[in-house]
């Protein structure tokens, strides 16, 4: 079992290896393959946008079995991304969950694009993601960010990734308690499309 600390040091040395083209991630032989079906035991859990760029365990450098990971557009957190990470951390013991936004982030930009446009509305199953992502987007509306919507969307996608860890705190009563017992951290990152680099934005 590795604390959040060894658990975070693993994933950044790792994403050092994915910067410099060191990966250290090998294929499995059958054996190892069958050994995995009949179990799983992920050191970290991962929350990231379904962004085709970023993919997890290639960031990370890390192979099958290692990470539990939940992706969905914008990374929000609805009841199925909770209960997702409470199965994971429950079951699998995980002592670090990682929220994990990226530069240039869709869903944030179709936030956006829905604010600046309110008359031409996205799907009702895109709203479901817009809606989840406004909050994050709209109060910065409200301040000297509003002239200039590229620096918005970059303080939009740090802003989002920060909801998404609240409510992985605030929002789940399974998760709280691990919190408090020492159990689970809940930290934010960001991942650079143009330097591969991540970002821990609160640890």
């Amino acid at each position: 079992m590795l604390s959040a600390q060894e658990a975070l040091q693993r994933l950044k040395a790792g994403n050092q290896n994915f910067i410099q083209g060191k990966v250290g991630y090998k294929h499995l032989s059958h054996q190892e393959r069958a050994e995995l079906a009949e179990d799983q035991n992920p050191f970290a859990i991962i929350l990231g946008c379904s962004d085709s760029r970023v993919p997890a365990e290639m960031v990370f450098d890390q192979g099958l079995g290692d990470l539990f990971v939940i992706r969905v557009a914008g990374n929000i957190v609805a009841p199925s991304q909770v209960g997702s990470v409470e199965f994971a951390a429950e079951r699998y013991q995980c002592p670090v969950v990682v929220v994990l936004g990226h530069s240039h982030c869709g869903a944030v930009q179709a936030t956006i694009e829905t604010l600046q446009n309110p008359d031409k509305l996205p799907s009702q199953n895109l709203m479901s993601i817009v809606n989840r992502v406004r909050p994050s987007v709209e109060i910065l509306f409200h301040t000297e960010l509003k002239n200039d919507i590229e620096k918005l969307s970059k303080h939009a996608v740090r802003a989002n990734v920060f909801a998404s860890v609240n409510q992985l705190r605030h929002g789940s009563a399974v998760l709280e308690k691990l919190i408090e017992q020492g159990k689970l951290v809940v930290v934010g990152a960001e991942y650079s499309l143009e330097t591969g680099e991540v970002t821990f934005l609160d640890y």
